[in-house]
């Protein structure tokens, strides 16, 4: 794995699931870590485990993506607090998935949209000038091949992440000059929800897994994580624009 100390990075939805995977796994490689969630106890119990578990410099920041103070904030408090800003994971994800597409009222397709879309974007936007400044600045943003595959039960959560891989390619074109590179991941990860799914319904978790080439689903730090510290890297500098799937096999795509 990249080492990434002296490296600052901030993971929206840092305090669970993927986001805590990828906090982790970033921890693990040295960095110090800005998490952020609407979650004050998930927050602080994230921060102090990564503290205790890697020995790194964490900050945890209450705040919604789709507050746009709020994201100027957390920005704000990240240089305040470390001085700079390298790499910016926008994981943050709120939707009514597995609602119909004419079941969505309009109150369903802004909550994906803005905790998801201008969640990502409000970061970018802040983030930016420190992105630049640092000389590597990296983004990594996350879609789903709920997006690409049209899966149902998904389309305010589809659009938002299509939303989010449209505006990373017109972000890469614009900042490459910068030195910054933007890339986005779709993931399938086990997470807690998905554990308590598989709980509740085996024999759907069962059939689902026989659609998965590598016969299981990614592991959030050392499948999700190692692959966010490798886009991040200096290794990876020449890389920008792209979609990666980490789904096992079942993201085939030309």
């Amino acid at each position: 794995m990249a080492d990434m100390t002296g490296r600052v990075v901030l993971v929206t939805g840092g305090g669970k699931g993927i986001g805590f995977g990828i906090a982790k796994a970033f921890a693990k490689a040295g960095a110090s870590l800005v998490i952020t969630g609407r979650t004050a106890a998930t927050l602080e119990k994230a921060a102090a485990q990564l503290k205790e578990d890697y020995g790194v410099d964490v900050l945890a920041l209450t705040a919604d993506g789709a507050d746009e103070q709020g994201v100027k904030d957390v920005v704000a408090k990240a240089i305040e607090r470390f001085g700079k800003l390298d790499v910016l994971v926008n994981n943050a994800q709120a939707s009514k998935s597995g609602k119909m597409l004419v079941e969505h009222s309009k109150e369903d397709f802004d909550l994906a949209i803005n905790s998801g879309l201008y969640g990502a974007f409000f970061y970018m936007r802040e983030a930016y000038p420190y992105l630049k400044e640092s000389g590597h600045g990296r983004v990594i943003n996350f879609a789903s091949g709920a997006g690409l595959f049209g899966k149902p039960g998904q389309s305010s959560y589809a659009a938002a992440k299509e939303g989010i891989r449209g505006l990373s390619r017109v972000a890469a074109t614009e900042w490459a000059a910068d030195g910054i590179t933007v890339n986005v991941i779709c993931p399938l990860a086990m997470t807690e929800q998905l554990a308590a799914w598989k709980e509740a319904y085996p024999e759907v978790y069962a059939q689902t897994i026989k659609g998965i080439p590598m016969g299981r689903f990614a592991d959030p730090e050392k499948d999700i994580g190692a692959m966010c510290v490798l886009v991040a890297s200096d290794e990876t500098a020449y890389m920008t624009g792209e979609t990666i799937t980490l789904q096992g096999g079942s993201g085939l795509r030309p």
